[in-house]
C-alpha cells in the first residue's frame, strides 16, 4: 500500500517563470502520433470544449513539501481551465489553473518500468504522483508495440485499482462519457496498435482521414442514386411517348 498523501504537504502554485522545465524531447517515434490520434478524434466528434486542455509530454506541477514536481504525462485530458490560454504555454497547475486531469495516459517505451513507480521520496515517481497527489482518477498504461492496455481506477481508499474490460473489450471513461479501447490498423504510415475513443452508443470516434473517406462514399452513394433515379424517370418517359403520352417535363 503506498504512503498516505495526508503525510505529506501537497500545495498548488504557479510554477516561478525562471524554473527549468525538462527539454527532453521524447524517446520513442510512436508517442507523437498516438498522442495526436487521440486528441484529433476528440475535436472532430465535438467532444473537446473550449477550456478543454489535452497534454502532450508537457508538464503538470504541484507542489510537495516545499518542492516543485513536474510530471509530463504522454498523454492527458483536463475538463476545464479556468485561466486564459496563454497562461498555461509551458505547464498547467492544477487547482490552481483548472481541473484535475480526468485521465493521464503512459506509453510504455522502455523497460525502466517508471510507469509503476510508487516511490514516495523527491523526486516522487509517476505512480505516486498521479495516484496520491493530482489524485487523477485514471490511469492508462499502454504497450504500443504488442497493443497491451491496462487501465486503472481510483477506489474508495485513494488507491489506483486495475480495472476489468467490458465485453468488448474497452473501459469506460465515466467523466468523458466515452470508452477507451485498442484498435489495429494503419495511421500515417504506421501499422500497429492504437488507443481510440468509443461513444455511449458504441460508434467509434473518427480520425480526420476517416472522416473524409466517409464523406466521400457518402457522395458517391448519393451519386449513385441519383444516376438511378434518372435512368427510372427516362424509362418513364419512354414508356409515356410509346403510349402516345408526352411526359410533363
Amino acid at each position: 500500500m503506498l504512503a498516505n498523501s495526508a503525510t505529506y504537504q501537497i500545495t498548488w502554485e504557479k510554477l516561478p517563470d525562471d524554473f527549468v522545465l525538462d527539454d527532453e524531447p521524447v524517446d520513442n517515434i510512436n508517442q507523437p502520433p498516438l498522442a495526436a490520434a487521440l486528441t484529433e478524434s476528440l475535436e472532430l466528434a465535438g467532444k473537446l470544449p473550449v477550456n478543454a486542455l489535452t497534454t502532450t509530454n508537457y508538464g503538470i506541477c504541484a507542489t510537495l513539501n516545499h518542492k516543485i514536481v513536474v510530471k509530463a504525462p504522454d498523454w492527458g485530458y483536463v475538463p476545464a481551465i479556468r485561466v486564459p490560454r496563454d497562461e498555461v504555454i509551458r505547464s498547467y497547475t492544477p487547482q490552481l489553473q483548472g481541473d484535475i486531469p480526468v485521465i493521464v495516459m503512459e506509453f510504455i517505451s522502455d523497460t525502466e518500468g517508471t510507469e509503476y513507480s510508487s516511490k514516495p521520496t523527491y523526486p516522487p515517481g509517476k505512480w505516486f504522483f498521479y495516484e496520491q497527489v493530482l489524485k487523477v482518477p485514471n490511469y492508462a498504461i499502454f504497450e504500443p508495440s504488442n497493443g497491451t492496455l491496462e487501465v486503472y481506477k481510483l477506489d474508495n481508499l485513494g488507491n489506483y485499482e486495475l480495472q476489468t474490460p467490458d465485453a468488448n473489450n474497452r473501459y469506460s471513461i465515466t467523466q468523458m462519457n466515452l470508452f477507451l479501447g485498442v484498435w489495429q490498423g494503419m495511421r500515417e504510415n504506421r501499422d500497429g496498435f492504437w488507443l481510440r475513443w468509443w461513444d455511449e452508443n458504441g460508434e467509434l470516434l473518427l480520425w480526420g482521414a476517416e472522416v473524409a473517406i466517409q464523406e466521400r462514399q457518402r457522395a458517391e452513394t448519393e451519386r449513385q442514386r441519383a444516376e438511378v433515379e434518372k435512368q427510372r424517370a427516362e424509362r418513364l418517359a419512354q414508356q409515356l411517348r410509346a403510349a402516345g403520352i408526352e411526359p410533363e417535363v
